[in-house]
Order: structure tokens, then C-alpha cells, then sequence
């Protein structure tokens, strides 16, 4: 495997058959493993395609397989970046952290993807954490 971050808050490889292996630590580790995990589940029921799909997830490790979205972007328009997270709205999610760092490019299909869901909110809801404390609203 290969290490795509590693950081106080989460431990990110990639397999050599693509998947994406990321294992939750630190402050509020579980609360953020689980709100990624719900965040991402209930994006696939509302058929986004752009954001990771989980593959399979272990709370007692607060680890989770999904699958690759991509490389990392090192430029995009302001404008571009707002219009990936405006219509991820569409599909009932705010990210809560809409910066470069959290957008990648898939290749296969030429598509701009978001992924790091652990403070993202479900708008109807209106549950999540917050970055800056990770903790639930």
C-alpha cells in the first residue's frame, strides 16, 4: 500500500488495487468515522456519482475501504471549486470543508470528485460536526 496522508486525524493508503483504506484517529475519531460513513451512505442512495462509495467499513478500527476518486488537484478557479460544492448540495450534503484539498480528478471519466466527509452536514437534517472542533451540531 501505498501512504496517501498520513496526520494526526487520519492514517489515508491506497491498496495497489485502488482502493482507498482510511483509518480514523485522534480527536473525536469515531464521531468523524461515523458521520463519514452515514454522509457517504446516504449519497449513494441519492445516486452521486462523484463522491467516494464505501466498501466496506469496521467501527471497532474506525477504518473504511472505499473506492478511488481520483488524484489530487492542485489547480482550480475559485468558480469551478464553488460549482463542485454547490451541487453536491443538490444531493442534500454540505461538506463543510470546501477547499482544494478535498477535490480530486477521475481520469476514467474526466470528472471533478469531492471526497473527506467527516464534517460534512445533511442539509434536511442538519447534523454534522464542525471542522474547527469536530464536534457534533
Amino acid at each position: 500500500m501505498i501512504d496517501a496522508k498520513d496526520t494526526p486525524r487520519a492514517l489515508v493508503r491506497i491498496g495497489f488495487d485502488g482502493r482507498v483504506h482510511k483509518t480514523f484517529r485522534g480527536h473525536h475519531a469515531k464521531d468523524r468515522f461515523e458521520n463519514e460513513v452515514r454522509v457517504l451512505e446516504y449519497l449513494e442512495k441519492k445516486g452521486c456519482t462523484f463522491v467516494p462509495k464505501i466498501l466496506e467499513s469496521d467501527p471497532e478500527k474506525l477504518m473504511m475501504i472505499s473506492t478511488n476518486c481520483g488524484t489530487r488537484v492542485d489547480h482550480l478557479s475559485d468558480d469551478r471549486m464553488k460549482q463542485l460544492y454547490a451541487e453536491l448540495e443538490t444531493f442534500g450534503v454540505r461538506h463543510e470543508d470546501p477547499f482544494m484539498r478535498n477535490i480530486t480528478y477521475r481520469a476514467a471519466d474526466g470528472r471533478f470528485c469531492i471526497i473527506d466527509f467527516e464534517f460534512a452536514t445533511l442539509i434536511d437534517e442538519n447534523i454534522g460536526l464542525t471542522p474547527e472542533i469536530g464536534m457534533t451540531r
